[in-house]
């Protein structure tokens, strides 16, 4: 759970892991194109329960421009356009992260969903009217629909505290879809996924930000890592991490933000290291770009996410 945004780091005190992260994309264009641009959300932000050590971005082909900014979400962007004639590129984003344990939550003492939705239309001004309400409206990849309206009735009953409602749709969404990396895509519509109940952690942090918004309450989708541990037994494998997404749910002003993740039905953690959060996948995807030319797109990814120590409470 992530209570509203401030300047410092509010979990000071509690228990941290640190991380050191290794995302290494790598694109062949089959052959020699002229110029290529991308847009990259690679760097990890801060909120008040992580803290970035370092964060660095190498990229092969050096480009000729590059620029970096604070989007209108708050993440970090990197633009970058390669001006001369190559057949693959890379970028490799380093960094090093500390997490602290978020505050255990008390589902039943948060107040009644509907207290939340309706105490929106008395928030105004940049910091609060504006960062929270503008997740309670469609965006590209995630509109409200009958479907989901539906679905989420049995999690948002009359007066259920809003965090136990999250939760609750959470576990049903675990429950109830199937993890198949082989059944949708980036691309594949909201509606087909609830159709067919299958998909990966892009499309059950969709459906739980659709749920949400659905019934008038801000959600944003959130991406980033989390920490896997291997078998009993067995080493880490290096590399063999992934990208993760979540969904994140407005549950008022003393509450702020919780973060539920459907894929594995909890609430998430010092496990999971947050990348960056927008509307949907659109608004943080971690690299997209435009290119002249080319004869195919071969992509590989690889991931790495290593624990620094097991637990620390000092700076």
């Amino acid at each position: 759970m992530t209570p509203p945004p401030s300047g410092s780091v509010q979990g000071d005190s509690a228990p941290s892991t640190r991380y050191r992260v290794r995302h290494a994309t790598a694109y062949d264009y089959g052959e020699d194109v002229p110029i290529s641009h991308h847009l990259l959300h690679l760097t990890a932000r801060p909120h008040p329960y992580q803290r970035i050590r370092r964060s660095l971005l190498t990229i092969d082909p050096a480009p000729a421009v590059k620029t970096e900014r604070v989007d209108y979400f708050g993440n970090t962007v990197t633009y970058v356009a390669v001006q001369e004639p190559h057949r693959t590129f890379s970028v490799i984003a380093e960094s090093e992260v500390e997490v602290f344990e978020p505050p255990v939550i008390k589902p039943d003492s948060a107040p009644a969903w509907e207290q939340v939705r309706d105490s929106l239309r008395g928030l105004s001004g940049p910091d609060d009217g504006a960062e929270i309400t503008q997740y309670s409206f469609d965006s590209t990849l995630v509109a409200a629909s009958p479907d989901l309206l539906a679905y989420v009735r049995d999690s948002v009953t009359p007066a259920r505290p809003v965090m136990a409602a999250a939760i609750d749709l959470m576990n049903r969404i675990n429950r109830d879809f199937a993890f198949d990396p082989s059944a949708t895509t980036v691309a594949t519509p909201l509606a087909a996924v609830m159709r067919n109940r299958r998909g990966v952690c892009q499309d059950f942090a969709h459906i739980a930000v659709g749920c949400m918004r659905s019934v008038g309450l801000p959600a944003r989708y959130v991406s980033g890592y989390l920490r896997t541990l291997p078998p009993p037994g067995q080493p880490r494998l290096v590399g063999a991490d992934v990208s993760h997404a979540w969904a994140s749910v407005w549950c008022g002003t003393v509450a702020g933000w919780l973060d539920i993740c459907p894929t594995n039905a909890c609430v998430a953690n010092r496990d999971f290291i947050t990348v960056a959060w927008g509307r949907d996948y659109n608004d943080v995807s971690p690299a997209r770009g435009v290119l002249v030319g080319g004869a195919g797109h071969g992509l590989t990814v690889s991931v790495d996410v290593e624990p620094l120590d097991v637990e620390s409470t000092e700076d």
